[in-house]
């Protein structure tokens, strides 16, 4: 399988998580983005992938994009259609079908998880850096369970006390990446707005700084704070994440999360803009030394 053989072993061998962790995202990153360099390669149409397999072209999409789960027929079949006879590597992608259809980490909690968030969720426990920009919120990475709560309660006003709870036990499982070995790399950009707006009350938002202030100690935590006096700024469209997994083999993962959708913007030139877009911000907000500083000061004001 020649260079192929690294690409492939990269869910089991990377050493980054535990199979509990990353469940099947990776496995089908993996196996999407492997089967989308094939059809390229042969300059295959999605429209005639998806003809072979009784699919659309948008469900050939989502699969090559490890958005969607894997039949095993139909990996065989498109498999055949790409011209892949090696056994060896049939019966290593058919591995990963098998595992990319497991059960995610987060099935414990499919009742508050809804199908668009899915794919992310399985990314960012996979993930090894997480860069992000938020606008009127915390990053749910740094909330406390209070602020969390309250943050949830806004979003989902007809939720239940059990359901606020499973939302808020969700948020704070999906932390866990920062304190595992080796842990995710984090580095947020946050809007001074989300810090001075008092979600939850002045008690737990005096509580939700000061977490901040103890986070940001973390190697692996990085934070910038956006001023108001930085006037206008490189990403006013709104709230950005970008997931870089292990391996170097797979595209980084865009997420723009909406009120009742997300965007997974996946062609090389938006991930491009979007990594341009997270690079200007860091330049345009404070530097990261300040952070501590300017916490303490909104804490006080606060």
């Amino acid at each position: 399988m020649g260079s192929d053989e690294a690409f492939l072993t990269t869910p089991s061998d990377s050493g980054v998580l535990d199979d509990q962790s990353a469940g099947p995202m990776l496995a089908r990153l993996v196996l999407g983005a492997r089967l989308r360099g094939l059809r390229e390669e042969l300059a295959i149409a999605r429209e005639a992938a998806g003809y072979v397999i009784r699919a659309s072209r948008s469900k050939i999409s989502r699969m090559e994009a490890g958005r969607h789960g894997f039949k095993l027929r139909d990996v065989a079949d498109l498999l055949t259609l790409y011209g892949v006879t090696d056994e060896a590597e049939r019966a290593t992608l058919l591995a990963l079908a098998e595992e990319a259809n497991s059960p995610a980490w987060w099935q414990h909690f499919n009742d508050v998880v809804p199908p668009w968030t899915q794919a992310y969720l399985g990314a960012e426990q996979a993930a090894s850096l997480i860069r992000s920009f938020e606008v009127q919120r915390v990053p749910p990475l740094l909330q406390t369970p209070d602020y969390a709560r309250a943050s949830i309660r806004l979003a989902h006003a007809g939720s239940c006390g059990e359901e606020l709870d499973r939302r808020v036990m969700l948020r704070m499982t999906r932390q866990r990446i920062l304190r595992r070995r080796p842990a995710a790399q984090l580095w947020a950009v946050i809007d001074e707005a989300a810090l001075r707006r008092p979600v939850g009350g002045i008690r737990t938002m005096r509580a939700q700084l000061r977490h901040l202030i103890e986070i940001c100690r973390l190697p692996q935590v990085t934070v910038q704070v956006m001023p108001f006096l930085a006037g206008g700024h490189a990403a006013e469209a709104g709230p950005v994440t970008i997931l870089r997994l292990p391996g170097g083999r797979l595209p980084d993962m865009v997420y723009l999360e909406q009120r009742v959708t997300a965007l997974y913007p996946d062609k090389p030139n938006e991930i491009e803009c979007y990594w341009d877009v997270m690079n200007r911000l860091v330049v345009e907000a404070e530097s990261p030394d300040e952070t501590p500083t300017i916490l303490h000061r909104i804490l006080q004001e606060t």
